[in-house]
């Protein structure tokens, strides 16, 4: 059974991908560097300085998540960055799937997106949370697109931290475009012209 959300939302806007970085996963610090204040930067002008993160494991090996942890460490310190990770959904602006979305989880997954209040993202992070490891079967989904409405997809197996930071910098710009959607709409209620 597909989220009719899901659905509508995979169908009408291509959902963008992580790429740029080297075949063998080497990493080059200027690199980070970069992704790292082109983050500092956005988070700064577009939410206040900081953006709040969920974390989701919906069945995973816990391979995502030590990379996902590794940003908190002192190399890559998301804190500074404005990223701040929350355990409750209705403080969250994004929502970080990690794992295959087996069967036994998908209400529990519906329900902490739903509990998030708008705008909201959701990045699928892993082959896992992509589909491509496990296929739909009597207990697994297959992907987290099947349940959730993914906005951004961050491949890898484990994904690196720098492709994390590259999924979050595409997700920090695609939630400022569906806050920029929702004032415009909030703006045409009340018969007021952005300005």
């Amino acid at each position: 059974m597909t989220h009719d959300n899901a659905a509508t939302s995979e169908a009408a806007t291509p959902v963008p991908a992580v790429t740029g970085l080297a075949p063998d996963g080497a990493v080059d610090a200027w690199q980070e560097q970069q992704v790292a204040a082109q983050l500092r930067e956005r988070i700064a002008g577009q939410f206040g300085r900081s953006l709040h993160i969920r974390t989701l494991d919906t069945g995973s090996c816990a391979a995502c998540e030590q990379e996902i942890r590794l940003l908190t460490a002192p190399h890559y310190d998301l804190h500074r960055l404005g990223f701040f990770f929350t355990p409750a959904p209705r403080h969250a602006d994004l929502l970080l799937v990690t794992g295959p979305m087996i069967r036994a989880f998908d209400v529990a997954a519906r329900k902490t997106f739903d509990a998030m209040p708008g705008p909201k993202i959701v990045v699928a992070t892993g082959a896992c949370a992509l589909g491509g490891v496990y296929p739909a079967d009597a207990f697994v989904h297959g992907s987290a697109g099947e349940i959730l409405p993914v906005d951004v997809r961050v491949p890898g197996c484990p994904p690196s931290p720098l492709a994390l930071l590259q999924g979050l910098l595409v997700a920090v710009d695609r939630l400022a475009e569906k806050a920029a959607s929702l004032t415009f709409v909030a703006d045409s209620l009340t018969g007021e012209v952005p300005g």
